[in-house]
């Protein structure tokens, strides 16, 4: 050695004591057995910690378009919007080919749409009293009615086009003053008969309330060509007192 150069100390390898032998998870890689909270593993150094592999796909998931793709998150845009479109599909599918689905996706329609008044292209009554036709109820004018004689009478209304009739608006009475009201016979009870293009008669019944005003009538019928009115039942008949009805309008869907 030569002199004022320092003597590196040999290093010293100390021996490992029989109870550092770890007892904790083996390394998935080689088994060996690594102390909690280890990283990688002692003899291998391969990764202790490993990511939990996500469970299997169901099978339908395996099927476009609901194949998972490789980027996280890609496609489901599109799957959604598949899913929804078969969705909607079966519904309108099950409410065109089934007649009650039919009846409550037009009844929606009625709600929803808009309602226009419809104008008879002719009215005729079965009888009438004198001086009071049946073109006194489609005149626009609730001082001036059809008059008939007994009950049973009918008046019919029929109209050019074809047309889905949403509701009926019927007043009775001589006049809608209530100190005129009551002067005269009005219908208490009535029969909505409703011919359609194709020939099918729907029958509906009705309770008109004994009091002046407009008092309307759901529907929901389509393709109907005539509406007849038949009267059932009155109040305050007397000698010489026809059963007025002053106006009857019809209400189409827009």
């Amino acid at each position: 050695m030569q002199p004022a150069q320092p003597i590196v100390r040999r290093p010293v390898v100390r021996p490992v004591a029989a109870d550092e032998e770890p007892d904790g998870p083996p390394c998935p890689a080689c088994g060996t057995p690594n102390l909690p909270g280890r990283k990688f593993c002692r003899r291998c150094a391969a990764p202790l910690q490993t990511r939990e592999q996500p469970a299997p796909l169901p099978w339908w998931r395996t099927v476009w378009p609901f194949r998972r793709r490789v980027r996280n998150g890609s496609g489901r845009a599109l799957r959604r919007t598949v899913v929804a479109l078969v969705i909607v599909g079966l519904l309108i599918a099950g409410f065109l080919l089934v007649p009650a689905g039919r009846y409550v996706f037009e009844d929606v329609r009625d709600k929803l749409g808009g309602t226009a008044e419809i104008s008879p292209a002719d009215a005729t009554a079965s009888a009438h009293a004198p001086g009071h036709p049946a073109s006194a109820a489609i005149d626009g004018l609730t001082n001036r009615y059809w008059g008939a004689p007994t009950l049973g009478s009918s008046l019919t209304c029929v109209f050019e086009k074809p047309f889905r009739l949403v509701g009926v608006v019927v007043y009775t009475g001589v006049s809608t003053k209530p100190e005129e009201f009551r002067q005269g016979a009005r219908p208490t009870k009535a029969e909505l008969v409703i011919t359609t293009e194709g020939g099918e008669v729907r029958k509906k019944a009705v309770t008109l309330t004994d009091k002046p005003g407009r008092q309307t009538v759901r529907t929901g019928i389509s393709d109907v060509v005539s509406v007849e009115l038949v009267l059932k039942a009155a109040a305050g008949q007397g000698e010489g007192r026809p059963i007025a009805v002053g106006e009857v309008e019809f209400f189409k869907r827009t």
